[in-house]
């Protein structure tokens, strides 16, 4: 039996590193004790055995199919691969009849322990960047379509569009803009009239002229109640303190038409001319609040006749805009994705995430580990000496013998009458001592060979 040599390696494996906490929440960490759980599975794997033959040149000792599967077999029956996740210390040990190709066989395993570890992780990653970034160009051109979907329909309802929500609001606003622009028309065309008249009337009487600043807050206190009105009842103290006002005011006005002017003619011209100016400020603002109220008729009109179309249309827009924003929101989520894919992909082959140190590098053996020959040895010889009497008791039951009249008597069940007793010869007694004599010799020889044999093997041990 040739003498064998086992070769080990020890190796840690350090999966705490620092830029987990640091990147934590930005990209998908790797689970490194995953990683290096499924590598020491798989590391005696027939992909990575081959590997090892080829890297210790055993492929080319083997000349047909079937001498390369006994190597490749008798590699992965003598490698063994221990630790434990706790430590994370690893042990790749090999058995062979050559030391030197014992450390080759565990240092091509540590390359690919070590090796391993980064480059599926690597391909893996570089596989879903790949696939992202198909997925990002279909949907830029979903994205660019939907673009177009959504400027053609935008320049082809440009008069319907949405404006600062939806077209019901568009229609009560534009009604509520008319009712006011109606309402100020109104009192405006109230106070032209009003001015009017003090003109009529200060044509006719010569004399009777109302001061143009009690007109004016007679007009506006009308104003004033009139936008009451609108919102409370009659009953209201604003309103009933409003007309209260206007009674005061017109009392008050026509106690001033009853006085006497000093110089009618001057006062007149006067006052006519301020009546004049004010006439046609208000012939001006008249004018103005009707321009205001045709328009936003107009507009009204406008948007009652969409109102059948409006509606279809803000449906598509909304619609159009939810696909746009569904496309534009997946996009950025591919970006995103892609980003974080690229950072995982650097932290799985960065060696600052997994760092290997090699605790006890593989090394030639100078002293055999086995086969155990002292304790081979001995087993041999006991066996033998065992075989031996088990080979004289298998004799004896062969050919057995009585060894009294008793016994004789007790298994026949027959009365032993008498007994003949040998007489040896001086030559049979002669053959019968050289017999002994062999059996001494031959006991002694094997004794001999034995202390003989484990003294050379102790002497070899400790040379």
């Amino acid at each position: 039996m040739p003498n064998t040599y086992e070769t080990s390696a020890r190796v840690y494996v350090d999966t705490q590193s620092i830029l987990k906490p640091l990147l934590s929440g930005m990209t998908t960490l790797p689970n490194l004790d995953q990683q290096v759980s499924f590598m020491r599975q798989t590391l005696i794997s027939r992909p990575n055995v081959e590997k090892v033959m080829r890297d210790t040149d055993l492929d080319v000792k083997a000349t047909t199919t079937r001498e390369k599967e006994q190597i490749i077999e008798g590699l992965m029956r003598n490698i063994k691969v221990s630790g434990t996740g706790r430590d994370d210390i690893y042990s790749i040990s090999y058995t062979s009849t050559d030391a030197k190709l014992g450390k080759d066989v565990v240092q091509s395993l540590l390359t690919i322990f070590v090796e391993g570890s980064f480059g599926g992780k690597k391909q893996d990653s570089d596989k879903a960047i790949q696939f992202i970034n198909d997925q990002i160009r279909s949907t830029e051109e979903k994205l660019a379509a939907d673009e177009n979907k959504l400027k053609e329909f935008k320049i082809r309802n440009m008069g319907l569009m949405p404006q600062n929500g939806d077209f019901s609001g568009r229609v009560a606003g534009a009604n509520e803009a008319l009712n006011q622009a109606r309402l100020e028309l109104a009192e405006a065309e109230q106070s032209r009239n009003a001015i009017r008249r003090r003109m009529s009337g200060s044509g006719k009487e010569g004399g009777g002229m109302v001061d143009p600043e009690l007109e004016g807050r007679l007009a506006a206190a009308q104003k004033s109640l009139d936008t009451l009105r609108l919102q409370y009842t009659e009953e209201h103290p604003d309103i009933i303190a409003t007309r209260r006002l206007i009674e005061q005011l017109q009392a008050r006005k026509k106690e001033e038409a009853k006085k006497d002017r000093p110089d009618p003619g001057t006062a007149t011209s006067l006052m006519m001319q301020q009546m004049m100016v004010s006439l046609s400020d208000a012939e001006s603002r008249v004018a103005g609040l009707r321009a205001r109220v045709n328009e936003y008729a107009n507009r009204v009109t406008t948007l009652r006749a969409q109102s059948t179309t409006a509606p279809e249309v803000e449906a598509q827009l909304s619609q159009l805009t939810r696909d746009y924003q569904i496309n534009r929101d997946n996009y950025e989520k591919l970006v995103q994705r892609r980003e974080q894919a690229k950072l995982s992909g650097d932290l799985s082959s960065a060696t600052d995430m997994l760092t290997f140190r090699v605790v006890e590098p593989p090394m030639a053996a100078t002293k055999p580990s086995g086969p155990n020959r002292p304790m081979l040895f001995s087993g041999v010889f006991l066996m033998a000496l065992a075989a031996g009497v088990v080979g004289a008791f298998l004799l004896s039951q062969v050919r057995p013998t009585f060894l009294s009249h008793a016994a004789l008597r007790q298994e026949t069940g027959f009365p032993v009458l008498g007994s003949i007793s040998m007489h040896w010869t001086d030559s049979q007694k002669v053959l019968s001592k050289r017999r002994l004599l062999a059996v001494g010799a031959s006991v002694l020889v094997l004794f001999s060979a034995y202390a003989v044999g484990m003294a050379t093997m102790l002497v070899r041990a400790n040379a």
